[in-house]
């Protein structure tokens, strides 16, 4: 038990002496360690110092040279202005001495002058003194010729001059008429020799509008496929250009027959992709129609922008360009109405030329030719004639003025306010009445099967119309949801019983009235 004890005390000594010892050493560390930290802290101190220093020298050398640099500045700045102020100075002095100069000039000018009033002052004097004596010498002499007379100067005067104005007279009227005829001579002349230089400086192509077109196959082969079974194609094709196809013994050709220019380029385009395709149905023509209509739209603003490219107009509306490009497909009295148009146009601008007007009234002219039958291509009819309905739409589209009036006053409709107004009807008689320009017979004609297509349209539940056989015969495309087969009959039979009474025709007109019902149905 008393060595438990002593081993305890001895345990606990030594424990106390550990701690003693340990506490001893950490003491000694941290003091170690504490006087490492104040050295560092003392050279960190000291490197910052060194830094702050050097740092401080180097902006105090930067500020030095910006202020140098801004002095220097400062001095040129100063010297510039100082060399601005001599060299105004100078020039204040030059004009000082030229005004002195010229103001001597007007004193030495101003004294001459007054010696020149009172030079003229002394002469103006004996004028009148030489003039009161001729005045008392004519008076003496007068009454000298009265007294030989027996008349007075009143009468004697009288009586000259009214002898003097009967010769005056006689002699002025014989003057005028003869400035007269020769001024309505030279004006003839000169007026035919204006037109006559205008059209030798235009060269008019010669257009011709048919109501066919010939459509060349590489095989007769393939007539039998463009026909197709029973028939369908040909009838689908026709349906949905409204064109007439013939298929004869004709080798290697068809031909497209309608009044229609453009309903007969659609039929050409589509019938060519049909063929080069290989396939032929109902279904497929029909798509390839809507296609060719949808591609013929952007070859019309092609073709309008090509023609006033060509013709150097400017800022022209869309719809006007629009315009132009349908003019391509239309004809009047069988002359390509584009054609007509721009011969129009090319000789406005030369005869405004030859007039000697300024440029802009000739640019206008030609603006005025180009747009003077837009009319005759609406995208809807109206009664208006095509020379109002054109200056309609060309005030409608922003053009100018006298364009306005140039076209709607082309067949006198409107009056003539502007100078281009008679160049452009002028043109127009031109371009239409030269030789082999145009064909009566074949606008009547045309107008005749336009106007039976319109009779057919306008009956309720009619979709299409289309004349074909060159006007022997009427189709008519019905709605199905509108019409009944009953009344696809009573439709034919008051058609012709109204083209009968209201238009000529020679021969007769067949009348086919076509209804066609598809039910159509998807599976998903």
């Amino acid at each position: 038990m008393q060595e438990t004890i002593i081993v305890a005390g001895v345990a606990v000594a030594a424990i106390v002496i550990g701690i003693f010892i340990g506490k001893s050493i950490f003491v000694k560390n941290t003091k170690q360690a504490i006087e490492d930290a104040e050295n560092q802290a003392k050279k960190l101190i000291e490197d910052a110092n060194a830094i702050a220093e050097t740092n401080k020298e180097k902006k105090i050398l930067e500020a030095k040279e910006h202020f140098l640099k801004l002095k220097s500045d400062h001095e040129k700045e100063a010297f510039q202005r100082n060399q601005k102020a001599i060299e105004l100075e100078g020039r204040v002095k030059q004009q000082q001495q030229s005004a002195n100069d010229k103001l001597a000039s007007i004193q030495k000018q101003t004294q001459e002058n007054d010696r020149l009033k009172e030079t003229l002052k002394k002469q103006l004097e004996v004028v009148n003194l030489k003039r009161s004596e001729l005045e008392k010498h004519q008076e003496e002499h007068i009454k000298r010729l009265e007294k030989v007379a027996s008349l007075s100067a009143e009468v004697a005067k009288a009586e000259l001059m009214e002898m003097v104005k009967d010769e005056v007279r006689a002699k002025a009227m014989t003057h005028v008429k003869d400035i007269m005829e020769e001024a309505k001579l030279n004006a003839s002349k000169e007026a035919k020799k204006i037109i006559i230089q205008t059209i030798q400086r235009t060269a008019a192509e010669q257009t011709i509008e048919n109501a066919i077109t010939v459509f060349n196959l590489e095989s007769d082969e393939i007539k039998g496929q463009i026909i197709g079974r029973e028939g369908r194609n040909i009838r689908a094709l026709e349906a949905a250009t409204g064109v007439d196809l013939i298929i004869d013994d004709t080798p290697e050709a068809i031909v497209l027959s309608c009044f229609d220019p453009l309903r007969r380029e659609i039929a050409r385009l589509s019938l060519q992709r049909l063929v080069q395709d290989g396939r032929m149905h109902p279904a497929r023509i029909e798509e390839v129609v809507e296609k060719t209509k949808k591609q013929l739209e952007e070859q019309i603003m092609e073709i309008g922008e090509r023609t006033i490219i060509e013709l150097g107009i400017h800022g022209l509306h869309k719809d006007l360009v629009r315009m132009v490009g349908k003019m391509r497909f239309r004809s009047s009295y069988g002359q390509n109405l584009l054609m007509h148009s721009k011969e129009t146009a090319n000789l406005c601008g030369i005869m405004a030329a030859e007039l000697g007007l300024g440029q802009k009234v000739i640019k206008l002219a030609k603006r005025a030719g180009l747009l003077h039958d837009i009319g005759k291509v609406p995208d809807e009819e109206t009664e208006l004639s095509h020379a109002l309905l054109g200056a309609k739409l060309a005030e409608k589209c922003g053009e100018h003025e006298s364009i306005v009036n140039a076209i709607g006053a082309h067949h006198d409709e409107m009056e003539m306010t502007y100078i281009i107004s008679p160049i452009v009807q002028a043109c127009d008689a031109i371009s239409g009445a030269r030789p082999g320009a145009r064909r009566e017979m074949m606008q009547s004609y045309l107008q005749r099967i336009k106007d039976l297509e319109n009779l057919a349209t306008a009956y309720n539940g009619v979709e299409k119309a289309y004349a074909i056989q060159a006007g022997r015969e009427l189709r008519v495309i019905v709605e199905a949801e509108k019409v009944s087969d009953a009344d696809s009959d009573r439709l034919s039979f008051e058609i012709a019983d109204k083209i009968q009474k209201e238009m000529q025709f020679p021969g007769q007109i067949k009348v086919t009235v076509i209804r066609e019902l598809r039910s159509v149905s998807i599976a998903r």
